[in-house]
């Protein structure tokens, strides 16, 4: 669909549509779908955007929550993008998941939308601890672009990109993406939209840094299980998740305030 046929956009999904890791909850998060509304709304000035997502949602909960009041606003585009929180989880049923993925893909498509999604990169690259759930995010993708392309959805494949596991998109927490993280997402989807034409230096490798000692590296590893593991293991065994309590932080669709602020590199 050309650039400037897209008026109204709403996003759905959990953390990492919601934003966290671009901004924080003082100040207000940005984030990738925010990001890819202030693409279209470059050329679009009447675009108006929602975004439903709520952090530490897994899929089932998206498609109960947020799909009845996503067609209930009418998009024109929409975005599903929801797994991760699955695929963390002791139990993980692909089939299943990818089932409520497809659930949506499919209502949204029916309405008219046009609809993206992205596929996961290799968690492994990007916090080691994570390996054991490797083969999950490979099968999860496959299934991804499977239901994407019996509906005819927009795949931003993020995982077939190099630069997709540099350190310096991800955030601390290595579960979210670090605003650079966001900013390149976003441009994946305007570029799989066609909103950029030819423009692909949003997938350009950064440049080359040097590499922590390993003892550097060990302690950061350290670090981070003290910072970020340890709480998110006890959050799930308390079954508690950091969305709780929390609803969507646009759940109507609003005009774009203050211009287009999106870029590869901010």
């Amino acid at each position: 669909m050309p650039n400037g046929e897209f008026l109204r956009y709403v996003a759905l999904g959990d953390s990492q549509t919601e934003g966290v890791g671009d901004g924080d909850d003082a100040t207000g998060l940005r984030g990738w779908a925010d990001r890819l509304a202030e693409h279209i709304g470059a050329s679009e000035p009447r675009l108006r955007y929602a975004n439903l997502a709520v952090r530490g949602r897994v899929a089932g909960q998206v498609r109960a929550e947020q799909l009845a009041p996503a067609l209930a606003l009418r998009p024109d585009l929409a975005t599903v993008v929801a797994g991760v929180n699955d695929l963390l989880r002791p139990k993980f049923d692909a089939a299943g998941v990818a089932g409520q993925l497809e659930e949506m893909f499919a209502a949204l498509t029916a309405s008219g939308a046009r609809v993206l999604t992205l596929t996961f990169p290799d968690v492994a690259k990007i916090a080691p601890v994570a390996r054991p759930v490797r083969a999950r995010v490979f099968d999860m993708n496959d299934r991804i672009r499977e239901a994407a392309a019996r509906h005819g959805v927009v795949l931003a494949d993020v995982a077939l990109l190099p630069v997709a596991t540099d350190p310096r998109l991800w955030s601390e927490d290595r579960l979210h993406a670090s605003p650079l993280g966001h900013a390149r997402i976003a441009a994946a989807a305007a570029h799989a939209l066609g909103l950029l034409g030819d423009d692909k230096s949003w997938a350009q490798p950064l440049p080359p840094q040097e590499l922590p000692s390993r003892l550097h590296a060990a302690g950061a590893e350290l670090r981070w299980a003290a910072g970020f593991l340890g709480p998110w293991i006890g959050r799930r065994l308390r079954g508690r998740s950091s969305g709780d309590g929390r609803s969507a932080k646009r759940p109507e669709l609003l005009p774009l305030e203050g211009g287009s602020r999106a870029s590869a590199s901010s």
